[in-house]
């Protein structure tokens, strides 16, 4: 019997003034940031793989994503939300979030997401780190509404802590690339 897929949503659209330039187009040991997260997305068994870009071109992508558009960047992660959520297959019974700046990233923190909510649909589920609850996440069909009414530079963490969403440790989720300085820091 084939496994359901959840799909997935990059959210980036940021245009990294921070970085000097959107994050999703930094390379990364080889690969954008965009190219890399939607690969370990694919491989960890999500089906369809999308992502919410900003205004710019995310250039050649050689796998199977599709891209979103979101005028609205300027507004914050809630509006790059709400485009891909809007976006989703119409019989989506949930959505995976992820950034492109989690370097710690990888196969087997998804996989382990996917199963616990393949197995509890109704229930979402979230990484934990720092001492917190945060992305990646998986939020149930239910929470398409609260997702679709954010605002602002706001993601879903009120979503998951109001909801007690099930953590999953996730060791190092908080490092992320912010600065050109952090992608010097990572490599060495």
């Amino acid at each position: 019997m084939k496994r359901e897929s959840i799909p997935a949503l990059i959210l980036a659209a940021g245009s990294g003034k921070r970085m000097g330039g959107p994050k999703a187009l930094r390379i990364w040991e080889g690969e954008t940031l965009l190219h890399r997260t939607a690969r370990i997305a694919l491989t960890a068994g999500c089906q369809p793989v999308l992502a919410v870009v900003g205004n710019w071109d995310a250039g050649a992508i050689e796998l199977p994503l599709q891209l979103i558009a979101n005028p609205e960047a300027a507004e914050g992660m809630a509006s790059s939300i709400r485009a891909g959520v809007a976006a989703l297959p119409p019989g989506a019974k949930g959505v995976l979030l992820l950034t492109v700046d989690q370097i710690r990233l990888n196969e087997a923190v998804l996989r382990q997401l996917l199963g616990n909510f393949l197995e509890t649909p109704d229930q979402p589920i979230a990484c934990a780190y720092a001492g917190t609850l945060g992305i990646p996440a998986v939020l149930p069909r239910r929470l398409f509404p609260a997702l679709l009414a954010l605002r602002g530079d706001r993601g879903a963490k009120g979503i998951l802590l109001q909801e007690e969403a099930l953590a999953i440790p996730f060791p190092g989720g908080e490092e992320d690339l912010d600065t050109p300085q952090d992608l010097l820091t990572f490599r060495r």
